[in-house]
């Protein structure tokens, strides 16, 4: 076959010059988070909504079914993380199905889970610390104002010190009712951001 520069370009022409991934940082990710700026729209790189919270994968999987989330929404997906899941589970399936309702480009998500590569829309993901660990993803409320810099890399939860403090006081967290060789790791798996990796 001939060369086809419309599947293997040079590197004079780039599909993209957006750099593969970007770490973000913010009172949300302290330790930092990562977002994909090249699989997100340019009208959305820069995004500030209000939060609806899910502690689950399934549960925002069924809200998103029942056509709950509305344009300017960012959806929030905690204790999926690798001591929340346990494990780090990927959380491409809400993000389809926020795409086949057309929602990608007027809502977000944000999770202490982590993507695959076929993603698009406005996502940020690998939140750490996570929510299990206590990390500000936990302490998100609904209604709460998020803003998603992503050219900037920043992650901000636009509420004060003093509620997030009381907050982290209130905070307390129930472990999945695991067993065996996964109560170990959910017990001592550190965040995403430093690999989930066991620890004793």
């Amino acid at each position: 076959y001939p060369k086809n520069p419309d599947v293997i370009t040079s590197l004079e022409k780039p599909f993209s010059t957006l750099a593969g991934l970007a770490i973000m940082h913010g009172n949300l990710a302290p330790d930092t988070a990562v977002a994909k700026p090249a699989a997100v729209a340019e009208e959305v790189r820069h995004f500030t909504g209000k939060a609806i919270c899910f502690d689950s994968e399934d549960a925002v999987s069924d809200a998103i079914a029942k056509q709950l989330i509305k344009p300017g929404h960012v959806v929030v997906v905690r204790y999926e993380g690798p001591k929340g899941a346990p494990g780090m589970p990927e959380m491409f399936k809400p993000m389809k199905l926020l795409y086949g309702q057309g929602l990608n480009k007027c809502t977000a998500l944000i999770t202490d889970g982590r993507f695959s590569g076929t993603n698009n829309g406005c996502f940020v993901g690998h939140i750490s610390p996570e929510a299990a660990a206590g990390g500000p993803i936990a302490l998100i409320e609904d209604g709460d104002e998020i803003e998603i810099d992503i050219p900037n890399k920043k992650l901000e939860l636009h509420v004060s010190d003093e509620e997030l403090a009381r907050r982290k006081a209130a905070f307390h967290y129930e472990p999945q009712p695991v067993e065996g060789y996964l109560k170990r790791y959910a017990l001592h798996a550190r965040s995403a951001d430093q690999g989930g990796i066991i620890i004793d």
